[in-house]
């Protein structure tokens, strides 16, 4: 009886890639060591937890190097091994350079804020749970069957609803994180039901095995299919704050920290844009006519009720700076779903998904930028108000002329020629697909957000209320505004470089 088994369990081993695994394993092994080291280190040495972070962000975001000689995978079926949970190829490495990136980013933004706290924030619990979605945004883009797919969402999104509503005694950051965790949870919910439908209908998680097994589903099966893929989808249009899952924004960037609400900005985004890209193009491509001209009308009804929220922003209006980089954030998530609804209907969908990967790396840089600027007039300014920034020129120089370089780019206005060029991506592939009307409604709303950047950005060389107040600026500060500056520029100067990025590996 036993030597049948034997070749049996052998058969079910297999060795892991650790290579492969290694960044997002990396973060969350130093999230663990953190939570550890919390219990023994002493109050006054707490900063010691955040550079420790920030050290473990760095070497992940390092081991992305060895990966790129060519794709790996791990975890995959004995019987085929061309069937993989887990895949490090080009279009993994890119969304894992963008998710560490960013939150390298801003756990040095973090570093600032837990000290300016002055105790209204735990440290150990902070760092842990940064550390622990940003590992399960760094899974995501690898994941390639759907429950590590739903998995990898979860475990990015479960800590930031705790990261949201992590002050002490504050009434606005438990609502945001309340209001945050509550829609978060309904549309986590409604993809499940999805993803039970289209496992009922082909027998597999797998994305390549779904993407096969889909397309010969029985005649009767085929509205429950149907409704398994739209459904499915609603989880990750929740994560890019597409509208109509768009509510929950504006006062969730409000309530949170500062660093975390430019955390949620970009990777949050990242997290659902590459979740909804391994959805539609890799799992369920033969059923574009049903994700496409949902994801167009998204695209349109998203870019326009964030711009036009961005617009109604008044200037003096509490938190207004960062209600408008809200709204902004929202109306370029429409930006980053034309690509994906243009793959729909283009002959070279991998085209289409690069222009998506493109800007996305794009608007990353110049967001987390925004955000540590304003997170530098936030020491001084509480309110946050976009009044507060008249002047900024006459008392910080350096960090006027990078906000107004990182709005311009925002804008698609020289000199931030990443913004123009990312922007011209965008609207050629839906031009290239057919999507003209889609076009044009990206065309008029890049031309009513220039307004918004443009107001902010004027203001910024006006004379200042009163005298100019200088600003102290801490070092990790002055670290993620150069290093956002410097790649802004460095992109703007030779936006070539992002052409690389069109070419996914997913095909």
């Amino acid at each position: 009886m036993s030597s049948p088994a034997q070749p049996l369990a052998a058969s079910l081993v297999q060795s892991v890639d650790w290579l492969a695994i290694a960044p997002p394993t990396i973060v969350a092994v130093v999230g663990l060591v953190v939570l550890v080291a919390d219990l023994f280190v002493a109050e006054h040495r707490k900063t010691l937890l955040g550079w420790t972070s920030v050290a473990g962000l760095a070497a992940a975001t390092a081991m992305l190097l060895p990966l790129l000689d060519g794709d790996r995978s791990t975890f995959c079926l004995t019987g085929d091994a061309a069937v993989c949970s887990y895949v490090a190829d080009r279009f993994t490495l890119v969304i894992q350079f963008l998710v560490l990136g960013g939150a390298l980013l801003a756990a040095l933004l973090s570093v600032t804020a837990l000290k300016d706290a002055r105790k209204e924030l735990p440290e150990g619990e902070y760092w842990f749970l940064l550390l622990s979605s940003a590992a399960g945004a760094a899974l995501l883009p690898a994941s390639r069957d759907l429950a590590t797919l739903i998995i990898a969402l979860e475990v990015a999104s479960l800590p930031a609803f705790a990261l949201v509503g992590l002050k002490y005694g504050d009434r606005k950051s438990s609502e945001a994180a309340l209001k945050f965790f509550l829609s978060s949870v309904t549309a986590t919910a409604v993809s499940l039901m999805g993803i039970s439908f289209v496992y009922a209908t082909t027998g597999t998680l797998y994305l390549t095995q779904v993407a096969d097994r889909i397309q010969d589903v029985d005649g009767q099966f085929h509205t429950l299919a149907q409704t398994g893929v739209v459904l499915t989808l609603v989880g990750f249009a929740f994560k890019t704050a597409a509208v109509p899952f768009h509510f929950w924004v504006p006062d969730t960037y409000v309530g949170a920290p500062l660093p975390i609400a430019a955390y949620l900005s970009v990777i949050g985004k990242a997290v659902g844009f590459s979740g909804l890209i391994l959805l539609t193009v890799v799992a369920l491509p033969s059923y574009a006519d049903v994700w496409g001209p949902a994801l167009a009308a998204l695209a349109a009804l998203t870019m326009t009720v964030g711009n036009a929220g961005a617009l109604r922003q008044q200037a003096t209006r509490a938190y207004s700076a960062v209600r408008l980089l809200a709204w902004s954030s929202v109306g370029q998530a429409g930006y980053l779903l034309v690509p994906i609804a243009a793959a729909a209907y283009s002959g070279d969908a991998e085209k289409s998904i690069g222009s998506t990967v493109a800007y996305a790396l794009m608007y990353g840089a110049v967001n987390l930028g925004a955000f540590a600027v304003a997170a530098l007039v936030g020491r001084t300014k509480v309110l946050n108000r976009v009044a507060d920034y008249r002047g900024l020129y006459a008392s910080s120089p350096l960090s006027a002329l990078l906000l107004a370089f990182f709005l311009l780019c925002l804008a698609g206005l020289p000199p931030g020629i990443i913004g123009l060029f990312a922007k011209v991506t965008v609207f050629s592939a839906a031009v290239d697909a057919g999507l003209g009307w889609l076009a044009v409604v990206m065309a008029v709303n890049v031309v009513i957000a220039l307004f918004y950047y443009l107001q902010w950005t004027a203001l910024l060389f006006r004379a200042p209320e009163g005298e100019p107040e200088k600003h102290r600026v801490p070092g990790p500060v002055i670290a993620a505004i150069a290093l956002t500056g410097v790649l802004g520029v460095a992109l703007s100067g030779a936006p070539q470089l992002v052409l690389r990025f069109t070419d996914t590996g997913l095909f």
